[in-house]
C-alpha cells in the first residue's frame, strides 16, 4: 500500500484464506468472547420488565389523559 492510498484511508484487498485456516480463525475468535452469568442475565432481564411496565404505564396514562382532554374540548364545541 503506497502512503498516498494509506493516507486516505483506503484498505489493501482481502487475501485469500483457505477454509480450515478460516475456521482456526473463528475459533480463535469464540474464545475471546466473554458471555454474561446467569445472575447478570436475570438482573438485566428484570430491568428491562420494569422498565418496559413503567413506559407501559406511562402511555396508558398520557392517553387517557389526551383523549379526556380531547373529549372535553370536543364536548365544548358542540
Amino acid at each position: 500500500m503506497t502512503s498516498e492510498t494509506a493516507d486516505r484511508g483506503e484498505l489493501e484487498p482481502k487475501r485469500r484464506t483457505g477454509p480450515v485456516t478460516f475456521w482456526r480463525e473463528v475459533r480463535a475468535e469464540a474464545k475471546k468472547i466473554t458471555w454474561a452469568t446467569r445472575q447478570e442475565v436475570t438482573v438485566s432481564t428484570i430491568l428491562v420488565l420494569i422498565m418496559v411496565l413503567i413506559a407501559a404505564v406511562f402511555f396508558f396514562v398520557t392517553d387517557w389523559t389526551i383523549g379526556h382532554v380531547v373529549k372535553l374540548i370536543l364536548d365544548l364545541v358542540r
